[in-house]
């Protein structure tokens, strides 16, 4: 399709696990394809490479200098699915160099995973097949009696971004009065979700679940803290989907074990976990590990969305599947490199 390298550059993804044969026979057609999946493709190599190079699917590190030197780069596909403080996205933006993520591929399984999470902590399902196989089960009301209906349950929502957006949209027939908590939106587009903005401390004390999605920046590490939790309902639903470093950690198990809420969790603060971590015994929390969004689906669908948008950015059009880095924001990005796959 165009006269130029393809720079493929892709770990800890590989094309086997992201591109089904027909979406590489797509992506082989695009141009001189040059891939390292063994080891991170060399520095020397990618110099050499660059001042050919059309597009690059991966993560290299494109700081200005090296910018300068690829006059024919259009866009760069980061297929780990993170905007990573490696790219100056800045000058990417002043090129024309299109700087793309398709991690809204994650969103729907996430999404899907986050609300089974919440019907479990809610009506205590792992919870109650744990007693029945140590012989502790108790039956009928008497085993529902720290247990709550999700249906009609108040749920909040921190960050309204793809992940929290499909949650919304799966949990409309539970009926939920839905309240959101996303500084990085305006009012209206919370309310044309059908949900009502609200302060983080409103939609702490008043909500029965709280789903977190919201991205790690440089401003909000650790922003939920043990004021936070304590303005939480007693006996309330805490998920923590996206990143464990919007959390501090140690004051989230300790709101566990202290029996005031009760929380589920795919992400932490080390991955993977330790096998003597203490929180692997813990009870009242509903362990996932970073599992959630890396279904075989999912994974393929960054490859066929990745190539499409490649196609058309060489055709001279706007992609359209992934999502754009803008300078203002991925800049403030801090989300840890996607170590295990």
């Amino acid at each position: 399709m165009a006269e130029g390298i393809i720079l493929v550059d892709p770990l800890p993804r590989t094309l086997d696990l992201i591109m089904e044969p027909d979406v590489r026979a797509r992506l082989e057609k695009l141009g001189r394809v040059v891939i390292s999946e063994d080891a991170p493709m060399s520095d020397a190599q990618i110099d050499e490479l660059l001042p050919e190079t059309v597009l690059i699917f991966g993560q290299t590190a494109l700081p200005r200098e090296r910018l300068d030197r690829a006059k024919k780069l259009k866009g760069v596909i980061n297929v780990e699915t993170n905007f990573l403080p490696n790219i100056d996205y800045q000058a990417c933006q002043e090129r024309n160099i299109w700087v793309l993520t398709p991690g809204s591929a994650f969103a729907a399984p996430v999404a899907e995973a986050a609300l089974g999470m919440a019907i479990d902590l809610a009506r205590g399902i792992t919870a109650a097949d744990r007693a029945f196989r140590a012989g502790t089960e108790q039956y009928g009301l008497a085993a529902n009696a720290e247990t709550f209906r999700f249906a009609g349950a108040s749920v909040g929502i921190i960050g309204l971004g793809d992940l929290g957006k499909n949650l919304r949209e799966l949990i409309r027939p539970f009926r939920n009065p839905v309240k959101v908590f996303d500084p990085w939106l305006p009012d209206e587009i919370i309310e044309r979700h059908d949900c009502t903005p609200a302060s983080l401390d409103e939609l702490l004390s008043t909500s029965q679940v709280v789903f977190v999605f919201a991205a790690v920046t440089g401003e909000n590490q650790g922003f939920l803290g043990a004021r936070e939790f304590a303005l939480m309902q007693k006996g309330a639903a805490f998920l923590l989907m996206s990143r464990a470093a919007v959390v501090d950690f140690p004051a989230m198990l300790d709101a566990v074990r202290s029996g005031h809420i009760r929380v589920a969790t795919d992400v932490f603060p080390e991955e993977p976990v330790p096998a003597d971590d203490p929180v692997r015994q813990m009870e009242g929390i509903l362990l996932s590990a970073h599992r959630t969004g890396g279904t075989v689906d999912a994974l393929f669908s960054i490859g066929r969305m990745a190539v499409a948008d490649a196609e058309l950015i060489l055709r001279g059009l706007p992609p359209q599947l992934c999502r754009r880095a803008d300078p203002a924001l991925a800049s403030r990005l801090r989300s840890k490199p996607v170590s295990v796959t």
